[in-house]
């Protein structure tokens, strides 16, 4: 196996051709995690430099059964109370529970994937999480998988436009991304059913796309290379706002909801524990500082109350 960190070369799928820089080509597993991995560490560059008081260590892990990966977390920074960013490329028998769902038990597969998440320490800007994955079978099926949504504890609908419209303007450029089937895909599968509310105000959710997989990976590029600018003007434009220990109040009752969301309905969290994943890489999207008060609903009128308001209604068009 190569060292920690380094590219892996899989002669078990040496089946596609390989890719190019120019145009779309059918990539390789290389060149898919090469991308994950120089998208890691730009971001890192770029968002400990927006924090300015903190970096991010790394944290290479190897899986028992195949492959490995790089877990990359920022703490007690000036603007991020907590953030990571993980890269994963693992290959190996499919796990029986997940055979049992795409009908290949026993086959060998391979998975790359980056997945990030970012809380800052500041209630009034908004928790932003992304991933982007790539999964293969040995009989040549593969397919794509990802998005981004945001999770605003406070509501600014300037914010929630100018996220959106990110999304919507890299979707428009390709045609193998809806726009507006991936919100919806985003405000389904975000929703907490047990409250009847939200986890945020969404954005793009896609899996499986199997379809015109050079497009899909040049769509994919064009994603992720878009989510700094999806982010970061918001971040700049919240970070220095006061606030009161009320608003902190109010910040660790909505991570509480986060965290519901991540353990009782994300299929990706549930799945990793269920197939022995590594636990520190897939429970890294908690935040730090959570809190369940009985009954937590906010008085009418109130900025709180606002924003629960949009969560409980029908999900909106932000980028119209």
């Amino acid at each position: 196996m190569a060292g920690f960190g380094e590219l892996r070369h899989y002669p078990q799928f040496d089946t596609q051709v390989s890719a190019c820089e120019h145009g779309p080509v059918n990539p390789t597993r290389e060149s898919i995690e090469a991308y994950y991995r120089g998208l890691q560490s730009d971001l890192c560059d770029r968002l400990a430099r927006l924090d300015g008081g903190a970096g991010f260590g790394v944290d290479e892990w190897i899986r028992p059964d195949g492959g490995g990966g790089t877990t990359r977390v920022i703490s007690g920074g000036d603007l991020f109370e907590k953030g990571a960013i993980n890269v994963s490329a693992v290959y190996g028998p499919i796990p029986a529970q997940l055979g049992d769902k795409i009908g290949a038990v026993g086959a060998q597969f391979f998975a790359t994937g980056i997945s990030m998440i970012f809380h800052p320490r500041n209630p009034f800007v908004p928790t932003m999480h992304a991933n982007l994955r790539y999964f293969e079978i040995e009989d040549g099926t593969a397919w794509f998988g990802g998005g981004l949504d945001l999770t605003p504890y406070y509501l600014f609908e300037d914010d929630a436009e100018h996220f959106h419209t990110v999304c919507k303007q890299v979707c428009d450029r390709h045609e193998v991304a809806g726009y507006t089937t991936m919100k919806r895909a985003c405000d389904s599968y975000f929703y907490l059913s047990h409250r009847g509310e939200a986890r945020g105000i969404g954005g793009l959710f896609y899996d499986r796309h199997a379809v015109d997989l050079p497009d899909q990976f040049v769509f994919q590029q064009e994603l992720g290379d878009s989510l700094y600018e999806s982010y970061a003007p918001i971040v700049e434009r919240r970070r220095d706002t006061s606030f009161s220990e009320e608003n902190k109040r109010w910040h660790r009752v909505r991570r509480g909801r986060y965290v519901e969301f991540n353990l009782v309905w994300d299929r990706g969290t549930r799945f990793g524990l269920e197939t022995g994943g590594r636990t520190e890489s897939i429970l890294v999207s908690m935040p730090p500082e959570v809190s369940w008060e009985y009954a937590a609903v906010p008085e009418l009128g109130t900025a709180e109350r606002d924003l629960l308001d949009v969560l409980r209604g029908e999900p909106r068009d932000w980028a119209s």
